[in-house]
């Protein structure tokens, strides 16, 4: 998404401040803010910013707009965003107290990063850690795998009004999959394609590959996906290996780690490998140096190659949509202003009890209906 019109802008914060009335905290909130910062990114941290004091904005790096960037540096403190701090307790530690020593703060977090350091952070903080919101299904499982939460933890992760932008993600990455994959003069049809996970994005992906012509296979490790993929006319594996093997196109969509070092051996010659999320969550690409020599094969396509087998991965294994903005239009404004939601639900006085949370059903109808009166493109 380029920059916003300036009529959107003001259709978006209006929207914002209509969703988020009902939640005036009723303590001094601060937040931490790790985001995709996209292009329309900057009206989302003007909202943030009316219920809570913005400690820091920590940009994902594959995602970030420079006229986004531009228009929030010397506004809001902005800093680099390194897993390895937040997976060390004490350096995690040591940075919450930089930027937010002795106050009630919330974390909004993208992919579990806080989540190895939490309960470090709950007992060690010298201010007060209100709780933290989730955006992301791998988000979501780092934090459900630590057991007993010392927190509270709303996740939007498998809310309703992700759907719309789980479904438009979908859309972008085979349209930018497909983009670079034209860049060096082939084409998707031809090439039967494998999906690897079926969750939301993965259904998504499988069902535009299909609208393009192109044959897939659809693997998943739970065997309940597999039937739905199966009843919704696409092929199944039952084995990660039968699944790659003579696929032209791979496209990976668990928000785990879905190729290892052994698999890559696995792939068709000249196949391309593309990934819906970080290369360090989907692809053990690092495992193959000194296997394969790489070298570049086109606008952000690289060539792994040794002797009798080569193949090509996408964005350096990244999420392949964001070369092209990663645009889902409006309705990425729902999945914002649940956060938001969730963030005035975290700074009401009453708080929340230690454990995974959700909105209600009740909240997100009222939030879904207040987008289309803006949003539906009827009036």
């Amino acid at each position: 998404m380029t920059a916003l019109e300036d009529f959107e802008i003001s259709r978006a914060e209006a929207f914002f401040r209509k969703a988020t009335a009902r939640h005036r905290p009723t303590v001094a909130l601060s937040a931490l803010v790790i985001t995709h910062l996209l292009a329309e990114r900057p009206t989302y941290l003007r909202a943030v910013g009316r219920l809570a004091e913005i400690a820091a904005v920590l940009p994902k790096p594959k995602s970030i707009n420079p006229g986004a960037l531009r228009e929030i540096t010397g506004r809001v403190p902005v800093d680099e965003l390194d897993r390895s701090v937040f997976a060390d307790p004490d350096r995690a530690l040591d940075y919450l107290e930089s930027r937010a020593a002795g106050r009630t703060l919330v974390l909004l977090d993208v992919g579990g990063y806080f989540a190895p350091s939490l309960a470090h952070l709950c007992a060690r903080f010298s201010g007060r850690l209100a709780g933290v919101v989730e955006d992301t299904e791998n988000g979501h499982q780092r934090y459900a795998a630590l057991g007993k939460l010392p927190c509270p933890v709303f996740s939007v992760a498998r809310s309703p009004l992700k759907d719309p932008e789980d479904y438009l993600v979908g859309q972008s990455v085979t349209f930018s999959a497909e983009a670079l994959i034209r860049s060096r003069g082939d084409i998707l049809q031809g090439r039967p394609a494998a999906v690897i996970g079926y969750g939301k994005l993965g259904r998504s992906i499988a069902a535009m590959l299909h609208s393009r012509h192109v044959r897939v296979t659809v693997y998943d490790s739970d065997p309940v996906r597999r039937t739905q993929a199966l009843s919704q006319g696409f092929r199944t594996a039952s084995t990660l290996a039968q699944a790659i093997a003579g696929a032209g196109v791979i496209v990976c969509a668990t928000g785990n780690l879905a190729l290892k070092e052994d698999d890559f051996a696995r792939v068709t010659n000249g196949a391309y490998i593309a990934s819906v999320t970080s290369s360090d969550d989907e692809l053990e690409l690092e495992a193959l140096n000194g296997l394969y020599e790489r070298a570049p094969s086109g606008p952000h396509v690289t060539r792994y190659a040794r002797t009798g087998h080569y193949f090509y991965v996408l964005a350096d294994g990244n999420a392949v949509n964001f070369l092209h903005g990663a645009s889902v239009g409006a309705f990425i404004f729902l999945v914002q202003a649940e956060i938001l939601a969730a963030l005035g639900a975290l700074a009401a006085s009453d708080g929340h009890e230690p454990g995974l949370h959700e909105l209600d059903a009740t909240e997100r109808g009222l939030i879904a209906s207040t987008w289309l009166r803006y949003f539906d493109g009827t009036s």
